[in-house]
């Protein structure tokens, strides 16, 4: 029982609680972190290459293609994902919930006829009543396409667009289904994208009717390759997160012009869910170096988050570092010596696995963390050198308090923090408003911390 307590104190100064250091808070901060270490090293990269081979055999996921057979076109796809999330949810206790989300697409271009889309959805409840109704999504769509987005029989393995990334999210599904958090998690394979990211629109919309709370999506998008065309050099050790900043729409919303008028382009919601996750990134021991891109998307391409972001809702897209264009929506065939097609002999297996640790960790992380504070604001009253915020206080029972972050506008991350404790307004003396960029975040009792909130001006 010495040797016990002990441990446990040594735990509560290793991991800095404060304030009364206390066996009980060490040990329930220590089960906290004994939770992501089992949840990461439950992550498989034999399960996920598993998962990747089986979509891949099912000869084409195009969109339109069959769906009567067991074993050919979309429809088999989705039923045995389906079958394997209902696997998920029997393993969890019926915690997971699972069901299909379906609507008829009618009128597209790219489908010449009416044509179901069909999402499969598993929902792990969170289990504190002030968080549950807060979702962190993560997505990876299983449709394929080849050459021609028209031809739906051709071969179309998609084994790393986007087999890759449905297997990180059904692997998340079948790990983290095992344990409990204060949020809620939604795990989505979805359909359509290559028709123009049918599935996630129909959810994305669904959701800002009913006023969903989603507080973070992520999609993972190709997510398999890690050899640079040019040199044929290896990178398995980093992955792109796509952060929005201003969207370029043509008529921006009195929130983003505010950001513009402020100097905070570069904190919208979803840039500072990129600065969450690369903070994660450098905690979690996975061996993967967090790019964070400062844009929506590639050039000439679009993925699922797109369409919440459309929505307002912050999302990020994880890729790898360096596509492989020849493998990309390619008709499977040898051509001068070089083989085309999306193939699974392409996949690197554990760098996958590295991926799906990395969106592990942040929902994990994500949905133990106190939601973001709101109504954010700065002081601009009047001219002095000190720096006023306050904010809106949380209602989570194990809340902490907040801590203050700020950075020089011409850095990309926060440089300095202070907490401030359980209070909705401070200052921070001798640091001027005129000369950084400053965020808010709640921390609860177990340390966790919620993404920045950028302040917008107010005055008395």
């Amino acid at each position: 029982m010495f040797l016990r307590k002990y441990l446990l104190v040594l735990i509560c100064f290793t991991l800095g609680i404060t304030g009364g250091c206390n066996t009980e808070k060490a040990d329930k901060k220590a089960k906290s972190k004994d939770q992501l270490s089992k949840v990461l090293h439950e992550i498989s990269a034999d399960s996920i290459e598993k998962n990747i081979r089986k979509l891949a055999s099912f000869h084409t996921r195009h969109t339109t293609s069959d769906t009567t057979s067991d074993s050919v076109g979309i429809g088999a796809a989705r039923r045995w994902i389906f079958k394997k999330f209902k696997e998920y949810q029997k393993r969890s206790g019926n915690r997971l919930k699972v069901q299909y989300d379906r609507y008829v697409e009618t009128e597209n271009s790219r489908i010449e006829e009416p044509t179901e889309i069909v999402n499969v959805v598993g929902k792990l409840p969170g289990k504190q009543l002030e968080s549950k109704d807060r979702i962190y999504l993560v997505s990876g769509h299983y449709d394929s396409r080849v050459s021609d987005i028209m031809n739906d029989s051709s071969y179309a393995p998609g084994a790393n667009d986007d087999a890759s990334g449905t297997a990180a999210v059904m692997e998340l599904a079948r790990v983290m289904s095992h344990f409990e958090f204060d949020a809620t998690i939604v795990f989505m394979a979805v359909a359509g994208e290559e028709q123009g990211l049918l599935g996630a629109n129909h959810f994305a919309e669904n959701a800002k009717k009913r006023n969903l709370n989603i507080a973070a999506m992520f999609t993972n998008d190709i997510i398999g390759n890690t050899i640079k065309r040019i040199d044929g050099s290896v990178h398995d050790d980093e992955v792109r997160v796509f952060t929005q900043g201003i969207p370029a729409d043509k008529t921006l919303s009195d929130y983003h012009r505010m950001l513009l008028y402020t100097g905070g382009e570069n904190d919208t919601p979803s840039r500072q869910l990129g600065r969450f996750i690369y903070r994660v990134s450098q905690n979690s021991n996975i061996d993967l170096d967090t790019k964070i891109i400062y844009r929506k998307d590639r050039y000439l391409r679009g993925g699922d988050h797109s369409a919440f972001l459309e929505k307002g809702y912050p999302a990020v897209r994880f890729s790898e570092p360096h596509e492989y264009y020849e493998r990309q929506h390619q008709d499977v065939r040898l051509e001068n010596g070089t083989q085309y097609g999306d193939l699974p002999k392409f996949v690197d297996y554990p760098y996958v696995a590295k991926v799906t640790k990395l969106n592990a960790a942040a929902l994990a992380t994500l949905a133990n963390a106190p939601a973001r504070p709101q109504k954010v604001g700065i002081n601009v009253s009047k001219l002095e050198n000190n720096t006023t915020l306050r904010w809106e206080a949380g209602k989570e029972p194990d809340l902490k308090g907040y801590e203050i972050v700020w950075r020089p506008t011409h850095t990309a991350f926060w440089k300095n923090k202070k907490f401030v404790g359980d209070t909705t307004q401070t200052t921070i003396k001798g640091v001027s408003k005129d000369n950084y960029l400053f965020g808010v975040r709640a921390v609860d009792r177990m340390g966790y911390k919620s993404p920045a909130v950028y302040p917008l001006p107010y005055r008395d």
